[in-house]
C-alpha cells in the first residue's frame, strides 16, 4: 500500500487546485484548497475548496447544484499543487459557463454557457 503524499500547504495554508473533467480532460477551474478542504473532499468524494475572499470552506455546487464528484486527486511533483479529476454536473463557472476558462486573452468567447447565473444565484 502506498503512503499518502504530504501536501505542502505553505505559509498561508493553501494550495492551488485545478479541476479537470475526468472524461474529456477539459480544464474547468482553479481554486484554493486548505487542509480541511482536502480532508472533506477525500471523505465525501465531492470537491471542497477554500474561499480566500469569504475566508471559509465551501463545497462546489452547494448553492448552484453544479457539483463536482471527485474521481481522483493528484499531487504535482513539488507537492504544492493539486489536480482534482472530476465529474462536473452543470457548469463549473459562476458566470454560467462550463469552464472558467471560456475566453481568450483577446476577449473572444470560446466557451459554452450552460446555465443562467441570475436564475441560480440570489445576488
Amino acid at each position: 500500500m502506498d503512503d499518502d503524499v504530504a501536501v505542502d500547504f505553505g505559509e498561508d495554508g493553501l494550495v492551488p487546485a485545478v479541476a479537470q473533467d475526468a472524461t474529456t480532460g477539459e480544464v474547468l477551474m482553479l481554486a484554493y484548497v486548505s487542509p480541511e478542504a482536502l480532508e472533506r473532499t477525500r471523505e465525501t468524494g465531492r470537491a471542497h475548496y477554500y474561499s480566500r475572499s469569504r475566508d471559509e470552506l465551501w463545497e462546489k455546487g452547494a448553492t448552484s447544484g453544479h457539483t463536482q464528484a471527485v474521481e481522483e486527486v493528484r499531487v504535482d511533483c513539488d507537492a504544492d499543487t493539486l489536480l482534482y479529476l472530476v465529474d462536473q454536473e452543470g457548469g463549473a463557472c459562476h458566470t454560467g459557463h462550463r469552464s472558467c476558462f471560456y475566453r481568450t486573452i483577446e476577449g473572444t468567447n470560446v466557451g459554452e454557457r450552460v446555465f443562467d447565473p441570475d436564475a441560480v444565484y440570489d445576488e
